[in-house]
């Protein structure tokens, strides 16, 4: 599976509402267009119309990294660089990025 602490930092708090609440909407919108990605499969529609809305789907997923992402470093990280961990934050949050290889600006989100 994966380690949710690769390095040991650990997560000690909550999300921030506003995050929390972005990244579940983006989330069930996800949902409901992935189901009817998969009805679109099923009824064997053009192909070149479901690679679009798979293609619409990653970005979605993008946009709820980018909520993440941004909570991630105002609650974790700023939570460990104030208690002395740089280091190991530095390190995790490269590993983190590994996850996202593709995120595009985070000005404005959520």
């Amino acid at each position: 599976m994966f380690d949710p602490t690769p390095l040991g930092v650990g997560y000690t708090g909550g999300m921030k509402i506003e995050h929390k609440t972005s990244a579940l909407n983006r989330l069930k919108t996800v949902r409901g267009h992935l189901d009817a990605v998969i009805r679109m499969v099923e009824e064997e529609q053009y192909c070149p119309d479901i690679m679009k809305q798979v293609s619409a789907l990653q970005g979605s997923l993008e946009g709820v990294n980018r909520v993440l992402l941004q909570n991630h470093v105002e609650t974790c990280v700023l939570e460990h660089v104030e208690a002395g961990r740089s280091a190991q934050v530095v390190d995790e949050l490269l590993e983190t990025l590994r996850y996202a290889p593709s995120l595009p600006s985070t000005k404005g989100t959520p």
